[in-house]
């Protein structure tokens, strides 16, 4: 697997600042540029967080078929995964699911309302109703 493909399939990352625009610029100091280091050279942000600074948190994982056929082939990569629960979701893609997130004294504080648990989506997905909670 090459160092891109890894990047590809590589897909939790901290790195969209939140602003007007969806992919606001700003996620590196002047004077700083992006890593070329394998997993990081996709970051959209390479900045130390600061308290009120707006940022997604979108960790996922997407079955791409090129690169698990690749992976399946390769003995040396073969042997950390299951390919029989992998199997089961190759056909669908993949998922992300996607937090803005505010950076506290403390930690952070999670600015997205939306279904989280399983039963949770399981059920918003069958039809059933989803109050907003308020913050």
């Amino acid at each position: 697997m090459t160092r891109r493909e890894r990047e590809r399939a590589h897909a939790a990352t901290t790195d969209d600042p939140s602003s007007l625009d969806t992919h606001d610029v700003g996620g590196y100091k002047v004077g700083k540029s992006r890593s070329k280091e394998p997993g990081l050279s996709s970051l959209r942000a390479g900045r130390r967080l600061e308290e009120g600074i707006v940022i997604t948190v979108e960790p996922g994982i997407y079955f791409i078929k090129p690169l698990l056929d690749r992976a399946y082939a390769d003995e040396n990569l073969a042997r950390f995964l299951n390919k029989e629960k992998i199997e089961r979701c190759r056909s669908f893609g993949g998922v992300r699911i996607e937090d803005n997130v505010v950076v506290t004294r403390d930690g952070i504080e999670n600015l997205t309302r939306c279904p989280r648990t399983v039963d949770e989506i399981e059920a918003v997905m069958a039809g059933g109703a989803w109050e907003v909670p308020f913050f």
